[in-house]
């Protein structure tokens, strides 16, 4: 079996750090639209159905098509997607890393992106050969988000926030082994190294720079790995809780419903791990005052517990909640 081992030193574990990547997403969602995920990483059905009108207006202009052809399923040209600083990190905040990249720095990772598939059309190759091209990737980055992740981002983000605090709980009580557990199946921890199988045999070290832990939603099923200098190492994993964009969400049973009403025992489901109510309001379209108004009823019944994390209230299901759940299934 092969198996790339990435080594921790004590440093590390001081400053690595989950984050979001706005264009992290716009960039995964990309690949699988324009058919360069690679085999085994293609979207389920009703995601590609959902995103398949609002690709097919954008995806002839030509700086779509300038993006797509820097990520190829071989390699994907970092700077149209660096790193992220932290949970926190905007649209504006990538954008603006984008248009600071050299362009030196540019014209070679668009030269390693485009060199393992045939040259680019002529157009392409033109578009990508200007002075100005990092910004005009930026200006079309700007386009793809408005037309592509724009419309479902508050989804996307609540997803994205609800798997942190899910691995930040794991992190404080077990440690970085509690964090990666179940992070993705070829993942563990082992001996201060992260250890990821179905890669190239080889060792990495991070040398005080830390690893950043990013969630996504579009990398699905896959895993992405970033360790090329100067970027910032990260790791980008497939978001806990994904089945609530792809529309699979569990169903609460029969017998709850007829118990607590649809709406609550949906929201009971949900809240197997600590959520927001605004991250719950995302996720499951329902009104703000609905929500609350429901999370009170659950919690006067001691059904579900809530604590402050920073500015945040974070509702989980108590173990009267879980038991509920588990015998009316």
């Amino acid at each position: 079996m092969t198996m790339l081992r990435i080594m921790v030193g004590p440093d590390d574990l001081a400053v690595s750090r989950f984050a979001v990547s706005p264009l992290g997403e716009l960039q995964h969602l990309l690949r699988h639209l324009g058919g360069t995920g690679g085999r085994g990483n293609r979207l389920p059905s009703p995601i590609r159905t959902r995103w398949r009108e609002r690709f097919a207006q954008v995806r002839h202009d030509p700086g779509i098509r300038a993006l797509l052809a820097l990520q190829s399923s071989a390699y994907g040209a970092n700077f149209v997607a660096p790193p992220p600083n932290g949970v926190a990190q905007t649209l504006g905040d990538d954008l603006a890393a984008v248009r600071a990249t050299p362009l030196s720095l540019a014209r070679a990772e668009i030269t390693k992106a485009l060199a393992p598939g045939p040259a680019p059309e002529p157009q392409i190759a033109r578009w990508l050969s200007r002075p100005d091209v990092v910004d005009q990737i930026a200006d079309s980055l700007q386009m793809a988000w408005t037309a592509l992740i724009a419309p479902d981002w508050p989804q996307l983000q609540a997803i994205l926030e609800r798997d942190v605090v899910h691995r930040a709980g794991r992190l404080t009580r077990s440690g970085w082994a509690g964090a990666l557990t179940g992070m993705h199946r070829t993942v563990t921890w082992h001996s201060a190294t992260v250890e990821i199988r179905e890669r190239p045999n080889g060792q990495a070290r991070l040398d005080g720079r830390g690893l950043l832990f990013v969630p996504s939603v579009f990398i699905y099923p896959g895993l992405g790995i970033y360790l090329d200098p100067p970027w910032r190492p990260a790791l980008v994993y497939p978001a806990r809780g994904s089945a609530a964009l792809w529309e699979v969400q569990a169903r609460p049973p029969a017998s709850m419903r007829r118990l607590l009403g649809a709406s609550r025992a949906h929201l009971l489901v949900a809240l197997d791990s600590p959520t927001s109510t605004t991250q719950l309001v995302a996720t499951t379209g329902m009104s703000l005052g609905a929500v609350g108004g429901h999370l009170r009823i659950m919690l006067d019944a001691g059904l579900l517990t809530r604590a402050r994390s920073g500015r945040t209230v974070l509702y989980q299901r108590t173990p009267v909640g879980e038991a509920l759940l588990s015998t009316t299934e």
